[in-house]
């Protein structure tokens, strides 16, 4: 995994925050300084930060467990599907359905419901009913796959959430808290960063900074799923072996025993016959 060195992040302009009059002052920490009215983020802080988020996203992608990628501003939109979807991982780049964690179960319903549909498809119900009803079930489904698509393999709720601009997508960030998920974002000058877990200060308005700190993160999560294979295959192979030894020494085992056992039954009539005279 490698760390976007200062020159990269400088180069995707990382670097630029907001106008100085729409600064959150919990920033203060993260910010270098201001140039013509505009705030300046402290990029050595920006390359530390981010290595200890992909670090952090590389574990939980190894352990197995699911990441939600939340833009549904424009310029970040395509950018996290396509990321999103190089590990894997569920994403919303349409508007954040409100409840979508905090009421999960119903998400989980529509969901269902979209599954449902394929089914009618499928199985031929759907050409037996009449042209109002499949015109009315096809708009339906097409505004179920727009919303929740992309999460239709979410089967529980996720171990993390990664958040492009937390001021936009505060209800999403304010779910997560509710619920104890935490929550890694990019985070630029005029918003809050006290309820993010992992703070990635960065331009959350450049379609470049965004995609750099995405690709970092993102190919620190495909290693993590790459190490998780290999140590599955790892397990596998030494389970067989471990099954393989035993056998072999239950074999040995009775083996030795035949071998002792043997003599023995040669000698008992040689025994039998000397007590005979």
């Amino acid at each position: 995994m490698s760390t976007p060195n200062f020159d990269q992040l400088l180069e995707a302009g990382c670097h630029f925050g907001h106008l100085k009059r729409k600064w959150n002052p919990a920033m203060a920490p993260y910010i270098f300084m201001e140039r013509n009215g505009i705030h300046i983020i402290d990029l050595y802080k920006t390359a530390a930060k981010l290595d200890e988020a992909a670090n952090a996203l590389k574990s939980i992608a190894k352990s197995g467990k699911k990441v939600l990628f939340v833009a549904t501003k424009k310029q970040a939109k395509q950018v996290v599907a396509d990321k999103a979807q190089s590990v894997g991982m569920p994403y919303v780049i349409e508007r954040w359905p409100g409840g979508m964690l905090t009421n999960f179960p119903t998400i989980r319903k529509a969901v269902k419901k979209m599954t449902a549909i394929d089914k009618m498809t499928k199985d031929g119900t759907f050409d037996n009913l009449s042209k109002r009803e499949k015109l009315q079930i096809s708009r339906q489904r097409a505004k179920l796959e727009k919303t929740l698509g992309s999460i239709a393999d979410l089967n529980r709720l996720p171990s993390a959430l990664f958040v492009v601009d937390v001021l936009k997508e505060h209800i999403a960030v304010a779910e997560a808290n509710r619920l104890g998920i935490p929550v890694f974002a990019i985070v630029d000058t005029n918003s809050n960063p006290n309820d993010i877990d992992f703070v990635i200060p960065a331009n959350d308005d450049a379609s470049k900074s965004i995609e750099l700190i995405l690709d970092t993160v993102c190919g620190a999560m495909a290693e993590g799923l790459e190490e998780r294979k290999v140590e599955k295959v790892d397990a596998a192979a030494a389970g067989e072996n471990g099954e393989a030894a035993p056998r072999r020494e239950r074999r040995r085992v009775s083996r030795g025993a035949r071998a002792e056992e043997a003599p023995a039954t040669a000698e008992a009539p040689v025994a039998e016959a000397e007590a005979a005279e």
